[in-house]
């Protein structure tokens, strides 16, 4: 039974984390977050020690080494700007590593961890569920069995729509979360490289606090992609149908299903990781790189290969 540490138990994601370590038959031995949110603990690990301060948390971690109590793993779901220094807490600590998307938020801090790792001896792992869903699997078959010249048109269309509260959270701040194409895509983006190769051009078309959209060529395929937490710019088909998010990707015109299939998905990377087999730095590099330019890419006013959704943006 591996001792887990939990960084960010009150967010969005930390209970599928909570489940993971449990199913997994590992024991939570302290979490920490700003926020006391927490009372999902109590489902899962309720004598778990819990503060609201880092360095207490730190502390205490310290404080259990030296009674031998080491930590095996930290898990890292803090805001999307934090995953590199409590990473780096983490390695220095000689604790090996489970980190939400997106890893970092630059290549750079990818570089520096990838010297912590080297001079602390601990690993970092992360969360890449969508290379483990059965029909990104079954995809990425059918593409290395088409023929090599074969390049797919696809079109990547994700809209979850978000309130009021969104852009005043620290997801609405683009050097806390990385802007909304890092944010709620860059999963998407690794799933891409996953199934269709080494990335070679990078277009953005449109880009602000709650949409992007863009085209991304590679060896395998050409992507048009469109991103969005407003609710306005759900397709037609979305909003009779009264759905708040929208999710499709299509390939030569035909519809990838994979709505279902995540329920264990980070059980699945959990379990991965404590085989040995979890995905490091080197797995998120594609995809963290793929960010960080349409993050700074000038805007490519009259583009050949637009979103369909594009005009929707355009007639503003």
């Amino acid at each position: 039974m591996k001792k887990f540490a939990l960084i960010g138990a009150a967010g969005y994601i930390a209970p599928r984390h909570l489940k993971a370590i449990k199913e997994t038959g590992n024991t939570l031995t302290v979490a920490m977050d700003v926020n006391d949110s927490v009372g999902i603990m109590d489902s899962h690990f309720p004598e778990a020690e819990f503060f609201t301060e880092f360095e207490e948390f730190e502390a205490y971690v310290e404080d259990q080494k030296l009674k031998g109590e080491k930590l095996d793993y930290v898990a890292i779901c803090s805001p999307n700007y934090l995953h590199a220094p409590h990473m780096k807490y983490a390695l220095k600590n000689g604790i090996e590593v489970i980190c939400e998307k997106p890893l970092v938020l630059n290549s750079e801090d990818l570089n520096m961890l990838s010297e912590y790792e080297k001079q602390y001896g601990a690993k970092v792992n992360s969360i890449l569920q969508l290379r483990l869903h059965p029909s990104i699997i079954a995809l990425r078959d059918k593409v290395q069995a088409a023929p090599a010249d074969k390049v797919f048109d696809v079109d990547l269309t994700y809209l979850t729509s978000r309130g009021k509260w969104y852009l005043k959270s620290w997801k609405g701040v683009d050097n806390k979360s990385g802007g909304v194409a890092t944010n709620i895509g860059v999963h998407f983006y690794d799933m891409l490289h996953f199934i269709f190769g080494k990335i070679v051009k990078n277009e953005v078309h449109f880009r602000d606090a709650k949409t992007a959209s863009g085209y991304l060529e590679y060896e395998r395929a050409r992507v048009r992609w469109f991103l969005s937490i407003d609710a306005n710019n759900l397709p037609e088909n979305a909003v009779q149908g009264e759905k708040l998010t929208y999710r499709s990707i299509t390939i030569e015109n035909e519809e990838l299903e994979f709505s279902g299939g995540f329920t264990d998905l980070h059980t699945q990377s959990y379990q991965r990781v404590l085989e040995g087999k979890g995905y490091g730095i080197e797995e998120n590099r594609a995809a963290i790189e793929t960010v960080e330019v349409i993050r700074i890419s000038p805007i490519v006013e009259n583009p050949v290969n637009p979103h369909p959704l594009l005009v929707k943006v355009k007639v503003k």
